[in-house]
């Protein structure tokens, strides 16, 4: 038992060093990366799809593509012409800081504003690995049920902002909007929420608003 917590906290140092490094890299080019956390299904592809028809209009973006083995997710990016990297973890169940800063060195940092981080689809193990992000947003939908704030408290209370997606679907299952929000104000009481239907556009105004916002305010002017 001592060494099994020994070794997660010689893993977590080491990832929290890289994190660091990343973090310096990123202020010093005034880029903000943001690390999207979903579990698996729950829209974070189809949500940066919509994310990006708006905001690669107004800065320059890239995403940073987390996937256990296949390419398909960062496929469906491409339409966009910008700059994606794809890291497979091969069964890994998070991305980590160290493959980060190899994806990192793929980019032209210097034509960057803003740098988005699909990681792979897990609500646990992506909570506890800092990235160097400049923030985490919370991704979460309705098909899933309404108890994950319970059940995953962690990036609830670190995530900057959180995304109830799939709204549209909510009469054709028993999620309880208002168990789900009883549950996320009890944990942070001031976290942004915004709710969302990516197929109907419900709500995506307002997340794009708010995120624009959190970007122009980072980088050059």
């Amino acid at each position: 038992m001592t060494m099994e917590i020994t070794i997660m906290r010689n893993i977590l140092d080491r990832n929290q060093d890289k994190a660091r490094e990343v973090r310096e890299l990123l202020v010093s080019k005034n880029i903000m990366m943001i690390n999207l956390i979903s579990s698996p299904g729950a829209g974070k592809t189809t949500l940066l799809e919509r994310t990006l028809e708006t905001i690669t209009g107004r800065f320059r973006a890239a995403v940073i593509e987390g996937d256990v083995t296949t390419d398909r997710d960062a496929r469906r990016l491409q339409r966009f012409d910008i700059p994606i990297t794809l890291i497979n973890t091969e069964g890994g169940c998070h991305l980590d800081s160290h493959s980060i800063s190899r994806a990192l060195d793929s980019f032209n940092l210097d034509e960057l504003d803003v740098i988005f981080v699909e990681n792979v689809g897990n609500l646990v193990c992506p909570s506890h690995f800092d990235l160097g992000e400049t923030f985490k947003i919370a991704v979460v939908s309705t098909t899933e049920g309404d108890d994950k704030p319970a059940k995953y408290p962690m990036i609830f209370r670190e995530a900057k902002a959180a995304i109830l997606n799939k709204i549209d679907l909510i009469p054709y299952t028993n999620f309880s909007p208002a168990n789900f929000m009883s549950d996320l104000r009890s944990l942070n009481s001031l976290l942004p929420l915004f709710e969302i239907s990516c197929t109907r556009g419900d709500g995506l105004e307002e997340w794009r608003k708010w995120l624009e916002e959190q970007i122009a305010g980072r980088v050059r002017t």
